[in-house]
């Protein structure tokens, strides 16, 4: 494989001294970028569009050709894993994620199988593959999955919620049932991301949606308990490198020092969560990665300028900060403000960095 041109983003993961702070994007392939919009139109749906290893490459490289990104990551969707269990995977504009075939009862859990990446998700694979060859080392590529409670979320729930009335239900009163499902999907995501890494992903991410709308103990037993579990199941060193780990939960702020014992390298922060308490907290131990709210590019280049510079200033001198977003971009934002938010992170924290 070719070596990185640019490993500052996997040195900021490792808190090993970087020249400036590294910046990627959650969701910087997409639905804000026009050249985005003319392939997914191309491929017919969002799906297809997932699932075809050729496309998903040319998204995937889309904004580095904009952006002075310090990374790629991976373009596909956190319910490959559900679909590829059966379940139907479909999408209805407007409503997000839908489901054909939920799971609801005990049955519909013993019957969910662990697919094999490298045939029942070979697509995703293949993609991983292919992006990495056409990288040509000049970034490092992230893969991802869903966490094992976010996937069981819509897996339950049959699409979105905003109450997670039949997840919880099903957690509350048939709990061991719930470890049942969640166990499953455990090693369906850790088979799943080492694939990724052994296809050529350079760090990988578990992104943790829901597990904020739990309870302090519930997050604990039926989330955190089982990212360790696909945490412990990874390969993490491929031809004598590192590959770093992120763990990210949305609405997880309350629980950064549990966090920070699950083994992860790095822990994502929403935009809720203060840099600068976040780092006193649990700094020593892992890297943080964010937080800029995704709402604030709506605003000038000057005032977006203005709020990197608070956010690099809150986090401080040294090593371990990976620039980003709190949650996803949203769909209509003007690329010039990514570019401004980019450029500013690179310009405004080297002064962070000098020895």
């Amino acid at each position: 494989m070719t070596a990185l041109k640019n490993d500052t983003f996997i040195r900021a993961l490792l808190k090993q001294p970087v020249d400036y702070t590294p910046i990627w994007m959650m969701r910087q392939a997409g639905r804000y970028l026009p050249e985005y919009r003319k392939v997914r139109e191309q491929a017919g749906s969002f799906l297809d569009l997932c699932t075809n290893p050729e496309l998903a490459c040319e998204v995937t490289l889309q904004p580095l050709r904009r952006f002075d990104f310090d990374a790629a990551i991976l373009f596909s969707d956190i319910l490959t894993i559900p679909d590829a269990m059966g379940l139907g995977l479909y999408f209805t504009e407007g409503e997000g994620p839908k489901f054909s075939n939920p799971v609801r009862t005990a049955a519909d859990v013993n019957k969910l199988p662990i697919p094999d990446p490298e045939t029942d998700l070979r697509y995703v694979v293949d993609a991983v593959r292919l992006i990495r060859k056409n990288l040509q080392g000049s970034v490092p590529l992230i893969g991802f999955s869903g966490s094992p409670w976010t996937l069981a979320t819509y897996m339950v729930e049959g699409g979105s919620s905003k109450s997670f009335q039949k997840v919880k239900s099903m957690m509350y009163e048939q709990p061991k049932l719930m470890h049942v499902m969640l166990d499953k999907l455990a090693q369906s995501v850790a088979a799943y991301l080492n694939a990724q890494i052994e296809a050529g992903a350079q760090a990988v991410m578990l992104f943790d949606t829901w597990g904020g709308m739990l309870t302090t103990e519930d997050y604990v037993e039926f989330s955190l308990y089982y990212a360790k579990q696909v945490r412990a199941l990874l390969k993490t060193t491929v031809d004598g490198q590192q590959i770093p780990t992120i763990l990210f939960t949305k609405g997880g702020g309350l629980w950064l020092e549990a966090m920070a014992d699950s083994g992860y390298d790095a822990l994502g922060l929403d935009w809720q969560t203060d840099m600068q308490q976040a780092r006193a907290r649990v700094g020593h131990q892992v890297a943080l990665q964010g937080n800029m709210d995704p709402v604030a590019l709506y605003a000038s280049p000057e005032v977006i300028t203005e709020k990197v510079k608070t956010i690099l200033h809150k986090y401080g001198s040294g090593s371990g900060h990976v620039f980003n977003l709190g949650h996803g971009i949203l769909p209509d934002m003007n690329p010039d403000h990514v570019k401004a938010m980019v450029d500013a992170v690179h310009e405004h924290s080297r002064v962070y960095h000098q020895a």
